[in-house]
């Protein structure tokens, strides 16, 4: 197949690219010398790095398209900048991923689209799955609702469009899981406010597999959540995080501490989400690590 990828170097899709080195690959990235070293050890036999779509009039000779770019939504304050850089990150050039889609007389057969479990809001001890109705004012519910949007409009009896409502992906080589992990090495573990509010995890393997399993399933289209079955508390996660450790957990970090450092961006942490993957589990998608316990033993043990 030939496959184009954006957000190559991030912590999703350098593991993805190990498992589609096989295939003729496009790797949409800002600087293609920068990415070309970062993804040296994968050694990709058939990769063309890209920095923009400009040589592209349509995807026509594309079967895959697979959009994974956008700018980290949690490294820094929501400010009116910030907000917009997040928004354009996404929503620009998942709109020219579209259009080019949209003009192509054979597009691509699968077009595979972030997004994120932000689209759901503060739901406390609620099961949500991608049935559920939500409405919801806050930034990250409003930048995922114009994201999938502009990811939607490519759906046609050619094109079928996967979107990827994404939780919390652990993986050892970074993101949340190496920062979560800092404060336990120093020995001040413990819960984010009184850590009541649900986390909806996926291990990177599961995350990875999830997105195989889209692109070779031809009627899979529309919403997922790539989150495990079964999420936990902030203070359970806290919890076997410092068990599998062998570090304490004895510390709380305040509410009030987390929107100081973070302001909005603090709903991050303090939203309660408890999603359910109802239709990967439907089609029949087997999680390698459905509970937090086995996933951290992996990962970290």
């Amino acid at each position: 197949m030939k496959i184009l990828i954006t957000g190559c170097t991030g912590l999703i899709g350098k593991q993805l690219l190990d498992h589609l080195k096989g295939h003729n690959l496009i790797l949409l990235t800002r600087d293609t010398k920068k990415a070309e070293s970062a993804l040296s050890h994968l050694a990709l036999p058939h990769a063309e790095f890209i920095s923009s779509l400009s040589s592209f009039q349509n995807f026509n000779d594309i079967d895959v398209v697979i959009n994974l770019a956008g700018e980290p939504i949690a490294e820094k304050k929501w400010t009116n900048k910030q907000k917009k850089i997040i928004t354009n990150s996404r929503c620009i050039l998942t709109e020219s991923l579209t259009e080019l889609c949209l003009k192509s007389t054979n597009p691509p057969r699968c077009f595979i689209s972030g997004s994120a479990i932000g689209y759901y809001g503060d739901n406390g001890n609620q099961d949500i799955d991608e049935t559920t109705q939500i409405l919801s004012s806050d930034f990250a519910h409003q930048i995922c609702q114009q994201w999938e949007s502009k990811a939607l409009q490519a759906q046609s009896n050619q094109t079928r469009v996967c979107i990827l409502r994404t939780g919390v992906v652990l993986s050892p080589l970074g993101g949340a899981l190496k920062k979560m992990q800092l404060p336990y090495q120093c020995g001040l573990g413990g819960p984010i406010g009184n850590g009541k509010q649900y986390m909806s995890w996926i291990h990177i393997d599961d995350m990875v597999l999830a997105i195989l399993h889209l692109i070779e399933k031809e009627d899979s289209c529309g919403i997922y959540n790539l989150t495990a079955p079964h999420p936990v508390t902030n203070a359970t996660f806290s919890q076997t995080l410092a068990k599998t450790l062998k570090r304490p957990h004895f510390l709380f970090t305040p509410t009030i501490v987390i929107k100081a450092i973070l302001g909005e961006a603090s709903v991050l942490l303090t939203d309660s989400q408890r999603i359910r993957p109802k239709r990967l589990v439907h089609e029949g998608f087997k999680f390698r690590y459905s509970r937090i316990e086995s996933a951290l033993k992996q990962l970290l043990g």
